[in-house]
């Protein structure tokens, strides 16, 4: 659980518009011009660009979100995106945004293609699972808002407070690193996914002290499980998305349905963590409050629970 949901703004600024940009187009990059951030939609998988948007101090220009962009100030700013994270395209034109922002990162392509034939001015940007990539998202949706001191003030505010929080997570990690896994689950469809090198879970373990037991068996972005790669990472301890872990009827479900997990050490001691799915892969504005809370539910479990217990 975050001690704090909340995103602070670094700025207050007025855009510089027109700006012209490179949008990372599904069919290439191509020059778009942003003549107004008035209204702005900004939607992708793991809520990252609104996140950036707020952080930015631009937050009332949101009139758009995805669902996983859920972060004290947006309660009131429509969802246009499903639970399978589809693009709902009436729901964004009915907004009648001046620009939306996106990754590629949902769909269907079709449906965002529309809304740029339909004359919204439709940004897609690069948006790496990353911490590194959460400052680069940074500068870039500035770019688009018109706000590029912001953007760097924001992007160096994100690296400083993840290099701080690393640095005092390296103080009490054990010399001995834990070997770290992350699982996809989705109990319901019997989909079970582990995640490996450039993943951005090898970016989490990194910085918490541990090894990413995907990224050394191998595995590149995220793999089927099997049950011979699971026994043979045998990690110490297992990350998992809250709703996943809830989709296979909590770890006591888990191990009972795959007995490959329960041979783990992991397993064996029943050392799981998880964390809402929005957030556990979200790099943006909350990078280093991600980082901090799953380094005590990874050092300091009872502290974790009693932070838990009083949310």
């Amino acid at each position: 659980m975050l001690s704090a949901a909340t995103i602070t703004p670094v700025a207050d600024p007025t855009p510089d518009l027109p700006a012209t940009v490179t949008s990372h187009a599904p069919d290439g990059d191509q020059e778009v011009t942003v003549t107004s951030v008035d209204r702005v939609v900004a939607m992708d998988i793991s809520g990252s660009i609104a996140g950036t948007v707020w952080g930015l101090g631009l937050g009332a220009s949101l009139v758009g979100r995805d669902i996983a962009a859920d972060f004290p100030g947006t309660e009131d700013v429509p969802v246009v995106t499903g639970a399978s994270h589809s693009v709902n395209v009436e729901a964004i034109l009915a907004l009648e945004p001046t620009l939306v922002l996106t990754d590629g990162s949902i769909g269907p392509r079709r449906a965002v293609t529309q809304l740029a034939d339909a004359g919204i001015t439709v940004v897609f940007l690069d948006n790496q699972a990353s911490f590194n990539g959460a400052a680069q998202l940074a500068r870039d949706v500035a770019a688009a808002l018109g706000v590029d001191d912001a953007g760097e003030t924001l992007a160096q505010s994100i690296l400083a407070d993840v290099e701080d929080t690393a640095a005092a997570i390296a103080a009490i990690a054990p010399a001995t690193p834990l070997r770290m896994a992350f699982v996809y689950l989705r109990g319901s469809a019997d989909v079970y996914y582990l995640f490996g090198e450039d993943s951005g879970a090898d970016h989490l373990f990194e910085a918490l002290g541990g090894v990413d037991a995907g990224s050394e068996a191998g595995i590149k972005g995220e793999q089927p499980m099997t049950d011979e790669a699971m026994i043979a990472m045998d990690p110490d301890v297992i990350f998992v998305m809250s709703s996943g872990l809830e989709s296979v009827g909590g770890v006591d479900g888990l191990l009972a349905s795959k007995p490959a997990v329960a041979l783990t050490t992991a397993g064996q001691n029943r050392r799981f963590v998880d964390m809402d799915d929005s957030l556990v892969l979200s790099f943006g504005p909350r990078s280093a409050d991600i980082l901090e809370a799953l380094a005590v539910a990874v050092y300091a479990p009872m502290d974790s629970g009693a932070a838990a217990a009083s949310s």
